[in-house]
């Protein structure tokens, strides 16, 4: 099996972890993307292509656009590529999972959950929440990053704190799926504090 990735060098290295038994191309540009590929992965969330052109199962990192506003083919799937999800065992699938699509998951050893094709999927809406939620504490003075992150990992045995974990995604892209939330839901509006750290 083929497998070609366009991303940056983190998400390159984290989505080929562990995973010795396929070969893997890393893709530079979107052009010319060869047709001995079983599937493409595109995690760079900035990439602008015609996915008509693609005819083979692609994977995109959309976080916040749906399937359906990108107007993409049946071919296409949406995961969550953001950093610390690719390697995780289970991923969120939005879109068509046909047998194509469940062979390249099974050969990543990969668990998929399908879930609808709206914006956040569930573990990132979730976690953008608290992270939010932590901004808010912060800016209310009522305890630090460093003990919010400890109390946190300590109180719930989290990975990560909520300021570590948005600094490994990075609260840009955070903020970019509250605001998108928020349009729906008010409760979603991102934490000032954190709208100043992401203009600087």
């Amino acid at each position: 099996m083929i497998l070609a990735v366009f991303g940056n060098d983190g998400q390159w290295n984290e989505i080929k972890k562990d995973i010795t038994h396929v070969e893997w191309i890393r893709l530079n540009s979107l052009n010319n993307i060869p047709a001995s590929i079983d599937a493409v992965f595109i995690i760079d969330e900035s990439a602008v292509i015609d996915y008509s052109t693609l005819s083979k199962p692609v994977f995109i990192n959309a976080v916040c656009g749906t399937l359906k506003e990108i107007n993409t083919p049946e071919n296409v799937v949406r995961i969550n590529g953001w950093n610390g999800f690719l390697s995780r065992p289970n991923w969120e699938i939005a879109g068509i999972i046909n047998e194509n699509i469940i062979t390249i998951i099974n050969a990543l050893n990969k668990q998929y959950t399908k879930v609808p094709d709206e914006p956040g999927f569930i573990a990132a809406r979730v976690l953008a929440m608290i992270i939010n939620e932590a901004w808010f504490t912060l800016e209310e003075k009522i305890s630090t990053k460093a003990e919010i992150d400890i109390a946190m990992k300590l109180g719930t045995n989290y990975p990560y704190g909520p300021f570590e974990w948005g600094k490994l995604i990075g609260e840009k892209n955070i903020v970019e799926l509250l605001q998108k939330l928020s349009v729906h839901n008010k409760r979603y509006l991102p934490a000032p504090l954190l709208q100043q750290k992401i203009s600087k």
